[in-house]
């Protein structure tokens, strides 16, 4: 008979998951406390430098060997990176941390999604675009969104679906080093525009504890617990549960910025969500050719 699987093994991966996504949405609200002093850019600049740094401490990227056939994906990975950052933190200036997260989700959702032919697939497809239209702003709504709001966050999900696509590449050429690397490249693209958009009060002494801490939070280490739950769970799994993501950051949204959601735009989170997990949980993979 075969043995059994003890509930520890099962539950502790799901467990660190759901604090890495915690983490993740924390580390947006807080991040969202220093838009009034840096704004946007200067947040994004500021998360991804202490970020590059605390990763290229930890995994020694100098290490990696590198070539400039190599270098093409982990420079495309590192650029997706960045520009899925600062979009969607330019997203949180005029929409809630929820909308965004579940607007930003559409970009995996489509590369899932993308060749599909399946009839099921195409349901998913029509709940999420229900979704979608839900967020769309409208005269008569309950609750009316800023569509810059809605157009950043729609583009950091395309940069999401980008960085996924090169991420796979870039990782399986330079492996753990890969994450430190290209964040490293995102932080040398942000930080420019953070600079020329903050100027000097980017490195006033009195941010460095929260930008810290932003940093680890959005970063560090959800990255590194997201990882181990990774290698621990199969790949279905986790994307269903990761499907749960703009839900927590809605309550995120709620409890640390008081950002109060109108019943269609939980109705659309909600929609996005079930799309999602439907789409993992159902989608079949490719088959490899050759």
């Amino acid at each position: 008979m075969p043995r059994s699987i003890p509930a520890t093994a099962v539950l502790l991966p799901i467990v660190l998951l759901l604090v890495a996504m915690l983490s993740i949405q924390s580390g947006a609200a807080l991040a969202k406390s220093l838009f009034p002093l840096v704004g946007a850019e200067g947040t994004t600049a500021l998360r991804l430098g202490l970020a590059a740094l605390i990763l290229c401490v930890l995994m020694r990227p100098w290490q990696a060997r590198l070539s400039l056939k190599s270098c093409r994906s982990l420079l495309a990975y590192g650029l997706a990176l960045g520009s899925m950052n600062l979009l969607f933190y330019m997203s949180l200036k005029s929409i809630p941390l929820g909308v965004a997260v579940a607007l930003e989700f559409t970009g995996p959702l489509a590369l899932a999604l993308f060749s599909s032919r399946r009839l099921l697939d195409f349901v998913w497809v029509a709940l999420a675009v229900f979704g979608l239209w839900l967020l769309l702003p409208s005269q008569h709504g309950e609750a009316r969104l800023d569509p810059l709001g809605i157009s950043l966050a729609l583009g950091a999900g395309a940069c999401w679906a980008l960085y996924i696509v090169f991420g796979q590449k870039a990782g399986a050429e330079h492996g753990t080093h890969t994450v430190a690397l290209g964040t490293l490249i995102a932080a040398l693209m942000v930080f420019p525009i953070g600079l020329w958009q903050t100027g000097s009060e980017l490195f006033a002494s009195e941010l460095l504890p929260v930008a810290i801490g932003v940093a680890v939070l959005s970063s560090a280490l959800p990255y590194s617990l997201e990882m181990i739950a990774l290698t621990r769970l199969p790949a279905r799994i986790f994307s269903i549960l990761m499907s749960m993501e703009p839900a927590i950051a809605a309550l995120s949204g709620l409890l640390f910025l008081g950002e109060r959601l109108a019943w269609n735009q939980w109705l659309a989170i909600g929609a996005i969500i079930l799309a999602s997990a439907g789409a993992a949980a159902t989608i079949r993979p490719q088959a490899k050719l050759g």
